[in-house]
């Protein structure tokens, strides 16, 4: 039996890929083994699935000032510590990485063990933590084409990113009884992300009567994000989060208005959603969602919206662009190179085992 460690953590965006890969490794016999921080986000999604998980001590390296920068460098130091311990003691065959700072001291610990280690970027440029960990690295899958330039080429590949597989057997009739819609309209999915993304909430709302015209819109805004006034409006249902009937309202969906993070856009991409992103903006980010966005805009799969130019007439002009021209945005979507990243990440696993 195989051995693997899979670790990641610090958000759940760290964590869901590890999760869409544990089924196909349990079908082909591994043995699998979580490494991820104390008490993270990644502990409470992992425990569902009856994986063994061991804590490690975990800091964060910050590009600005705090005390804790003064500290963490000793928790990063003893979760290393830690890592080498567990990997002497688990000697698995394999280390899959998602990334995030508790991943760092397992890759290079991992190394020092002279165990493989994938690391996989989900974002076009790599993270902090992924730049420290790709030296420790035997390969760094990726899920846009120009990543590739980002990253040491005798390691680089391109696989796309590991999706739920429950995702792609939704029931659309199912969703259509839960909203309470006709089949007459075709349907809009908005998703604002976990913590609801106001700039895509207003501008949605603002065009609800024009868009209620022509579609019914399942709008997922996020945490205290409902609206009162709206709620019982022919056409519309809002909900603050969906988890387990999601794959049946993506099987309803035509068309998408979503955010732009890496693992949401990939689930995009699998499920051939024709998509308009409105990504974060780079005031409150890093920038990756807007890289990310106008990657897949350059690749054909999606139309972009900027947070900050975002308006009634733009958005309305973009979805019924979107959704005139819906066909040749799946096709395109089917001819991707960035499919099947599960069984890629497994045949590259198996492959760096063998040797």
């Amino acid at each position: 039996m195989k051995r693997i460690i899979l670790t990641g953590g610090g958000t759940a965006g760290h964590v869901t890929p590890n999760i869409a890969l544990i089924p196909r490794l349990k079908e082909l016999g591994y043995d699998i083994q979580y490494i991820g921080s104390y008490e993270g986000i990644e502990k409470e999604l992992i425990e569902p699935f009856g994986i063994p998980y061991h804590g490690i001590s975990s800091g964060k390296l910050r590009r600005y000032f705090s005390v804790q920068n003064f500290t963490d460098p000793f928790r990063v130091l003893k979760g290393l510590g830690e890592a080498r311990k567990l990997i002497r003691t688990l000697k698995p065959d394999v280390i899959f990485s998602k990334g995030g700072f508790v991943s760092v001291p397992v890759v290079i610990a991992g190394k020092q063990n002279k165990v493989p280690v994938i690391i996989h970027e989900s974002d076009m440029t790599p993270g902090l933590a992924n730049k420290l960990a790709i030296p420790s690295a035997t390969k760094v899958c990726c899920n846009f084409p120009e990543t590739l330039e980002h990253l040491p080429k005798e390691k680089a590949v391109l696989t796309g990113s590991p999706i739920r597989q429950e995702l792609l057997s939704g029931n659309p009739q199912a969703a259509r009884n839960l909203c309470g819609f006709t089949g007459d309209k075709p349907v809009i999915l908005v998703i604002g992300g976990s913590l609801g993304a106001v700039a895509v909430n207003n501008a949605v709302r603002s065009a609800l009567p024009e868009l209620l015209q022509d579609y019914q819109i399942v709008h997922l805004c996020g945490k205290g994000k409902t609206d009162s006034t709206l709620i019982g409006t022919a056409g519309y249902v809002q909900f603050e989060y969906i988890k387990d009937e999601l794959r049946d309202i993506f099987a309803l969906a035509d068309i998408v208005i979503s955010r732009a993070g890496a693992n949401a856009i990939c689930e995009l991409l699998a499920l051939r959603k024709p998509n308009i992103l409105i990504p974060l903006s780079a005031n409150a980010s890093r920038g990756d969602q807007i890289l990310n966005a106008r990657s897949f805009e350059r690749q054909g799969f999606s139309i972009v919206l900027e947070e900050e130019s975002v308006t009634k007439d733009t958005l309305l002009d973009a979805v019924h662009t979107l959704y005139q021209n819906r066909d040749k945005y799946i096709d395109t979507m089917n001819r991707s190179g960035q499919q099947d990243s599960i069984e890629k990440i497994i045949r590259l696993a198996e492959e760096i085992t063998q040797k």
